[in-house]
């Protein structure tokens, strides 16, 4: 098994079960922690997995909310599909994508894999601003192209 924290080669996410336009992935195992009563992922955990995900996205193609000149990343809406259970110790890949980008805000696509088989979807929303938070920013034209270029994202404006 590789490293958690290494993104996987778009090789290994096909070998995986993992179809294109899908290219930025993590593998992952579920962790006793995230299991509700009935002993499978609890809802929560896959938010979470998408934070997590997202995280490692942004700082991969070069967007953080770290730095002083950085802009700040805020998340204005996020939704999960589940489609399968998962149990404890289940291996699975998380993978992200961005979808669209527009002036201000991009929508990002999240995907939860395991055994080729696609557990749970989600997307967000993401919104850029500066450090209060309040006023939007336009999204850095270096980033807007790797979303573009990388991941195939439209381009609504």
């Amino acid at each position: 098994m590789s490293n958690y924290l290494t993104p996987l080669s778009v090789e290994t996410l096909r070998a995986a079960g993992i179809p294109a336009p899908w290219v930025f992935g993590r593998r992952d195992k579920v962790r006793f922690y995230e299991l509700d009563a009935l002993n499978h992922v609890n809802n929560t955990a896959y938010l979470r997995w998408f934070e997590t995900l997202r995280v490692a996205w942004l700082s991969a193609y070069g967007l953080s909310d770290y730095g002083p000149d950085d802009p700040m990343i805020v998340v204005r809406a996020l939704s999960c599909d589940y489609h399968a259970p998962m149990f404890l110790n289940e291996d699975y890949i998380a993978t992200a994508r961005c979808v669209s980008v527009r002036t201000t805000s991009f929508v990002k696509e999240y995907g939860i894999w395991s055994g080729g088989q696609l557990k749970a979807s989600g997307q967000a929303v993401i919104v850029v601003t500066d450090d209060s938070g309040t006023t939007k920013m336009p999204l850095p034209d270096d980033a807007r192209a790797r979303f573009i270029d990388i991941d195939g994202a439209r381009d609504d404006g």
